[in-house]
């Protein structure tokens, strides 16, 4: 037991003396309040609740399961296909890739090829199954199946 406690505070000790020099620091001065930046509020708030709006329409027009996942297939192709774009070229895509890239190197930017030449391959061999059973996503085609 006397063999844990020693243990336990050699490896607090360095803690504690790390945490002590990351607290001294130097002084930056007295820090200023800013303005209040109202036009970033009211363009914040004014998207928020466009978007609301967006959405509480959109529910009002879907009144299945089918107008819910494919909006009662009245999208075109170009249209499906710009929406697929939108979510393979999204945000956390672009930023997580450039991550790996600046973290791995070459061997990121291989990953990110990777992912650019397998997704749409599996999005095809997903996609023809969940035609083929009528269904809209892979975890109702897995349920099925099981």
């Amino acid at each position: 037991m006397k063999w844990n406690s020693l243990k336990a505070q050699a490896l607090a000790a360095p803690a504690l003396l790390m945490s002590g020099m990351a607290m001294a620091g130097p002084d930056l001065g007295a820090a200023e309040q800013q303005a209040t930046n109202w036009h970033a509020i009211i363009m914040f708030a004014i998207f928020v609740g466009l978007t609301l709006f967006i959405t509480k329409w959109a529910a009002r027009q879907t009144t299945s399961t089918q107008d819910f996942y494919t909006a009662g297939g009245g999208i075109s192709g170009f249209q499906n296909g710009l929406a697929i774009a939108g979510d393979y070229m999204s945000a956390a895509s672009f930023l997580g890739i450039s991550a790996l890239v600046f973290s791995s190197g070459f061997d990121g930017l291989l990953y990110s090829l990777g992912f650019m030449v397998g997704w749409p391959i599996v999005l095809f061999l997903v996609a023809e199954r969940l035609r083929n059973l009528g269904k809209y996503n892979l975890s109702d085609v897995v349920s099925f199946r099981l």
